[in-house]
Parts: structure tokens; C-alpha cells; sequence
């Protein structure tokens, strides 16, 4: 049964009772959060975490998400929280649920004077209620700060399935740990899909063991040609199973027929004549391709595709397929269409980038919109689902001004509310909210060479991100979506995240 159904009558009541009596000042409603939840109710009164909260869990498969929301609740307290199995609900603490009745990714969460309780549609549902909690909370408490959560009620789900960004690890290369602290980004706005674009023309960085010098050639540079580096295998599920614990998905791309320099130069027998080119470590593109009509060529994605696949329980693959510039169009369509079915036989779904639609694309495909409507129409007209990534509006990368750096500027300046202040359903005529698998803001590190820049890249421009994919166009507006991450400039720098204090924003200090 729909959330918002099931819970109506309740919900109309106590907004009524909500409009008809007076609202302090920090009641739940005035709550910054983001992703804006569908529904906020305020009521008087409030929650005090103290030592002996406890987060109970009335079901083993949400002990995880339990185990995960009082290690946060100890890092702003300060103060140890248990957690404890509990199959009936208690009259105090904090208890998490599931109710198979709700959407898998909605919650309800119910704040008393005593007693919270996050009903989730899944362990997902919980985990996302778990993070508006935290941000009814600051990041870390002051010395003798009293730890109060205003009460009320919350009723939310996303406006779409897949919410995500792209890492771009082949350009420059960041570590697992660096990943990770990624992941943590994108868990705490609700997002639930990361992309790795794992190969380019400048680096190969994943471990692939039938193939190995992939990584000890293709993987020994990056741009400007410093030492790149790659994941092992071991690396990779680690970062898999991290992200999955965060209800996140990882996407895997190895990018092809074209940006594939480094294998070329990995492998001479990629090459049409033979011979493998040198390492490249400028950021120019559509120079290279691998051999579409050499049967090692298949044989080599094969490998590729199998190895990775068998490290990635999410269900998707994504092959690239994006400024193959000199691989002729008839060779470029029958490349794809191969490693379609090569994909597809390693039991995953195929995502590319809008190019792809140029082949005669399979059951369940996705294309990837980042520049070009017409390739993106023709994926629709085959029954694709459309990843909604204009460079325009999407591109992290991207700079903000003119005079922002690092970044660059081909598709155009992306202030924080250019990159807000946009529907994906209403964006480009012919696509529409019934096509659209969800969006997906892709951070390119051409320029990008440490955390430090990835973060100044991503935030304050991430989080608008996150409310496009969660928040339903009705219920969101800029001038009141500025004013809500004013609020979280406090939060950023309280998690040493570098970030650009853009003039858009009227940014509090408290």
C-alpha cells in the first residue's frame, strides 16, 4: 500500500492540529533538512539523547542499520549507545522497524517525548530515516550541550529509484580510503548509486587477473604523469561492501570502444595494426578505439566483463560508448551490440552514455543523458530508461565562475543554483517522468587531483543533487532550498569538508 495512503487520515489531523497552534522557534518542521522529506509535523516538546538511549531493532536484518545509527548518535553525543534486538515495541528509545506494506525505500519516523520510532519499507527505509534524524542533530556536540530532537513526525520517499554521482578514478586516481569518505557523502543526502568510471585513456585502476598488465602498464600514470595506481580485487569488494552497508550501489564502468588508451597501450593485440601506442596523460579525447573486427577484441571484454561482474552485486554494467570519435559508425554499432550480449550473459543490465542508442540496444538497457537529446530519444524509442546527467546542469566538474578553480568550463559555469534549479522530468521535450530511471551527477577529475579539490567540486553543488532525485518538484524551490543549506555550511566545516562558499548562499555560522 502507498505510504502517504496508508497514513493520511493521521497525517491530516495533525497538520491541522500543526496550523492551528503555535510553532517554536526550533520545532521540526524548521529543521534544515536535506533532501526536503515529503511531510514535516511538528508537535511541542522534544527527545533528550542521554547515555542510557538504546536503539532497539525489531528484526536481525535491520541490526546493521541499528549498529550504524548509534555509532553516529556516539560520535555527536560523545556517549555510548547500545543497541538490543527487540521484537515488540518499547516505551522508550529509539526503535527501528520495517512494515512490508510501505514502499522499500519510504519511512515514517515518529518523534515522541520518549520514544522514537523509524518505520522503513526495507532496512533501506530505515537507514534513510536514520540520516533526517541525524540531521535534526549538530555534527558534534558542545561541552555540556543538551542533546534535544524536536518532536514530531515525518513521512517521506524518493521521487526516484536511482540517485547517484560518477567518480571518475582514471584520470586521477583516489584511494580506497578517499572513496569511502565519498560513499560517506552521498549516504548522509540519501543518494544510492555510485558510478566508477575505472578505465580511460590515462589509467586502467582495476585489478583484472587474466589480463594483468592492464594495471602494471595502464595503471602506472595518470594525467600530467604522476603515478596513478589501481584497486586489487580485494580492494574493490571492499569498497563494494562498504557502500553496500550505506544502501549504495556500485556501477561499474569500463569505458569502450573509445578512452581506451591505456589498454591499447597495455595490449598490442587490441590494436588494429598491432602496435601499442605510449602512455597518455594529456585530457584530450575521442583519439582512440579499441579493434572492432579482431576477435581477441571480444574475447579481452569478455574477461573484463566477467571478472568485474563477479566482484559487483549491484545490477548494473555500465559500458561507456561515449566520444568513440574515430571508430566508424557501422564498426562503433556492431561493438556495442556485441558487448551488449556480453554484459547481458554476465547476468547484468547495460548502461551507456546517450552514444549507445546508435546500436540496437537490449532489453532493460539505460542510457546515460549527458549531451545529446537525439541519441537519447532514439534509446527511448527502442523502451530504454533514460540516466538524466546533462553536463549543463549535472557536471561537478564544472566550474562554478570564472574565476573558481580547479574545473573546467566546455559545458558551461554551474553555480549552485544553476545546478539546483532544474527538473529532470520537464527538461528536454520527449523525456518524461515515466522514462526516467532517475539522475546521476558525474564528478570528471581531469583537474581534480586530491580530496581537497574533490570536495570543494562537490559541495555545496551535491546535496542539490541529492533533493532533485529524493524530493518531488512540487515540494522544492530554490529560495527555499538556499536557505536550508545555508544551514549546512555549519555542518560541513564541523566534517572538515572543503567546500565553496558560494555568494548565492546566505551561509550561517551556527
Amino acid at each position: 500500500m502507498n505510504l502517504s495512503k496508508r497514513l493520511f487520515p493521521y497525517l491530516t489531523i495533525l497538520t491541522f492540529l500543526a496550523a492551528c497552534s503555535p510553532q517554536p522557534a526550533t520545532d521540526l518542521a524548521s529543521t534544515a533538512f536535506i533532501p526536503k522529506p515529503n511531510t514535516v509535523v511538528s508537535d511541542d516538546g522534544a527527545f533528550k539523547l542521554s547515555s542510557s538511549t538504546v536503539v532497539y531493532y525489531n528484526t536481525n536484518e535491520l541490526e546493521a542499520e541499528a549498529t550504524y545509527l548509534a555509532g553516529k548518535l556516539g560520535e555527536v553525543s560523545g556517549m555510548d549507545i547500545s543497541t538490543r534486538p527487540q521484537e515488540t515495541l518499547m516505551s522508550e528509545g529509539i526503535y527501528l522497524e520495517t512494515d512490508e506494506d510501505m514502499e522499500s525505500e519510504a519511512y515514517a519516523m515518529v518523534i515522541g517525548k520518549k520514544l522514537i520510532t523509524i518505520t522503513g519499507g526495507s532496512p533501506a527505509g530505515c537507514f534513510y530515516g536514520a540520516q533526517t534524524l541525524l540531521q535534526a542533530l549538530p555534527v558534534k556536540a558542545g561541552e555540556g550541550e543538551r542533546l534535544l530532537i524536536p518532536k514530531g513526525e515525518v513521512l517521506d520517499k524518493p521521487e526516484y529509484a536511482y540517485r547517484g554521482a560518477m567518480l571518475d578514478v582514471a584520470r586521477h586516481f583516489f584511494e580506497v580510503a578517499d572513496v569511502k569518505r565519498f560513499i560517506d557523502f552521498l549516504a548522509a543526502y540519501k543518494m544510492n548509486a555510485l558510478h566508477l568510471h575505472l578505465s580511460d585513456d590515462q589509467g586502467w585502476r582495476i585489478e583484472i587477473k587474466s589480463w594483468p598488465k592492464l594495471t602494471e602498464t595502464g595503471g602506472s600514470k595518470e594525467v600530467g604523469g604522476t603515478d596513478g595506481g589501481f584497486f586489487t580485487q580485494e580492494d574493490y569488494k571492499d569498497i563494494v561492501a562498504y557502500a553496500a552497508e550505506r544502501h549504495i550501489t556500485i556501477v561499474p564502468e569500463i569505458d569502450m570502444p573509445g578512452h581506451t588508451n591505456a589498454a591499447l597501450a597495455s595490449y598490442a593485440e587490441l590494436n588494429c595494426d598491432g602496435k601499442a601506442p605510449e602512455l597518455y596523460t594529456g585530457i584530450e579525447v575521442g583519439f582512440s578505439t579499441l579493434c572492432t573486427d579482431k576477435e581477441v577484441t571480444y574475447e579481452f571484454v569478455d574477461d573484463v566483463v566477467g571478472e568485474v561482474a563477479a566482484l559487483t552485486p549491484g545490477p548494473w554494467f555500465h559500458i561507456g560508448g561515449d566520444e568513440s570519435h574515430v571508430t566508424e559508425h557501422d564498426d562503433y554499432v556492431y561493438f556495442v551490440n556485441r558487448v551488449q550480449d556480453i554484459v547481458t550473459r554476465h547476468g547484468k543490465k547495460v548502461i551507456g552514455w546517450d552514444e549507445i542508442a546508435n546500436a540496437k540496444l537490449v532489453d532493460g538497457s539505460t542510457v546515460q543523458f549527458w549531451a545529446d537529446i537525439e541519441n537519447t530519444v532514439m534509446g527511448l524509442q527502442q523502451g530504454a530508461q533514460v540516466l538524466m546527467s546533462p553536463a549543463a546542469r549535472a557536471y561537478m566538474d564544472m566550474k562554478y565562475d570564472s574565476t573558481t578553480t580547479p574545473g573546467l568550463d566546455w559545458a558551461g559555469y554551474i553555480e549552485v543554483g544553476h545546478g539546483y534549479d532544474w527538473d529532470p522530468a520537464t527538461y528536454v521535450d520527449g523525456i518524461d517522468r515515466d522514462n526516467i530511471l532517475g539522475i546521476e551527477a558525474p564528478l570528471w577529475t581531469e583537474t581534480i587531483t586530491n580530496m581537497e579539490e574533490l570536495e570543494y567540486m562537490v559541495f555545496p553543488r551535491l546535496p542539490g543533487y541529492a533533493e532533485i532525485g529524493w524530493t518531488a518538484p512540487g515540494n522544492r524551490s530554490w529560495k527555499d532550498y538556499k536557505n536550508r543549506l545555508a544551514m549546512h555550511g555549519q555542518r560541513l566545516k564541523d566534517k572538515n569538508i572543503n567546500f565553496y562558499k558560494s555568494p548565492e548562499i546566505p551561509w550561517k555560522e551556527n
